[in-house]
């Protein structure tokens, strides 16, 4: 229960004591661990946290099809074109579930693609990234894929119902991308050449910390962190969490044979977790206000699929009118 103010800096969570009638009975509900529903009264307030923090998590699905998709024609294999087809088609669908869930707050699809295309949305960081080298596609699986089910698993039990049904699904297929990507990186470095493992190792050089970043500030300088606690919107903290991911993911890069770019890396037995270095936030911040390496590429990929798209919608549209029509004359 929430009946005492909740102050972590950045943002305050109002008492019990300070909210209507209305809202301690939402607040009571969600401490209940009573799902929300989109039919169910709910704070102006949640309602556009979920839709903010949902339209730009399926805004991530889709945008992240273009870096691995860069890479489908030129995998070195079949089956590893198999496996990256499936992959960057799974992602969406992921982008799909998630539109889905945010228009049953209100808001449309279109209206949601809109913002990102005139640049107004956010989606994560990561994907402002390029893929370099073959190694890129394994390590994006391991590591960024890693890490978003790290996020996304707490998600399946968060407090509003169609977020957390759509996630039981997408935190499955997320989970056969990691293991896709490390697979991959497992023939690269213990299979591979020489050669193969150092793609590898500047792979992991320069993903490790846009990584670190998707978890997103720290507590005490994020605004949004406590009040989507409060509401069970997150489970856990962005810092709970990035220090799950670096427990996790050390071992798995010692079994690769792999070095973690960070000379302040240590494990500390005091605390039982493993100390790292300090994360720049400059640039994390700088990528967000559309400064990173591809942020112009990637809405420019995403406009002109959506242009290019256009005809499909136009005749799905008037493919529905059509059997409406029929279907009114035949009543």
């Amino acid at each position: 229960m929430y009946a005492q103010m909740v102050d972590t800096g950045a943002n305050k969570v109002r008492g019990l004591e300070e909210m209507s009638a209305q809202e301690r009975a939402f607040q009571e509900r969600i401490d209940a661990g009573i799902k929300i529903e989109p039919k169910d009264w709910m704070p102006e307030a949640y309602r556009k946290t979920l839709i903010r923090q949902i339209s730009q998590h399926a805004h991530s699905e889709i945008v992240g099809m273009l870096p691995e998709g860069n890479w489908i024609s030129r995998a070195p294999s079949l089956k590893r074109k198999a496996i990256l087809l499936a992959k960057v088609q799974d992602e969406a669908g992921h982008g799909l579930y998630l539109y889905s869930a945010a228009e049953t707050l209100g808001v449309s699809r279109d209206q949601l693609v809109d913002e990102l295309h005139a640049g107004r949305a956010k989606y994560s960081s990561i994907f402002n990234y390029p893929t370099l080298t073959w190694a890129d596609i394994g390590t994006i699986g391991w590591l960024v894929d890693g890490a978003a089910i790290m996020n996304q698993i707490p998600l399946c039990r968060c407090s509003f119902g169609p977020y957390s049904r759509a996630m039981i699904r997408v935190c499955k297929e997320e989970s056969f991308h990691q293991r896709q990507g490390y697979d991959l990186l497992i023939s690269l470095c213990r299979d591979g050449t020489a050669e193969q493992k150092a793609m590898a190792q500047d792979a992991l050089n320069r993903w490790w910390w846009p990584a670190l970043m998707m978890f997103g500030p720290s507590d005490a300088e994020s605004v949004h962190s406590a009040q989507s606690q409060a509401w069970r919107i997150k489970i856990f903290s962005n810092d709970e969490l990035r220090q799950r991911f670096v427990d996790q993911t050390v071992p798995q890069a010692e079994y690769l044979g792999l070095t973690i770019p960070d000379p302040d890396l240590k494990w500390n037995a005091e605390r039982g977790h493993y100390d790292f270095g300090a994360i720049d936030w400059d640039e994390f911040y700088n990528v967000l206000k559309g400064n990173g390496p591809c942020n112009r590429e990637r809405l420019r990929a995403r406009r002109q699929a959506w242009e290019d798209g256009a005809w499909v919608r136009d005749a799905a549209i008037a493919h529905a009118e059509k059997r409406a029509a029929r279907t009114a004359q035949a009543a």
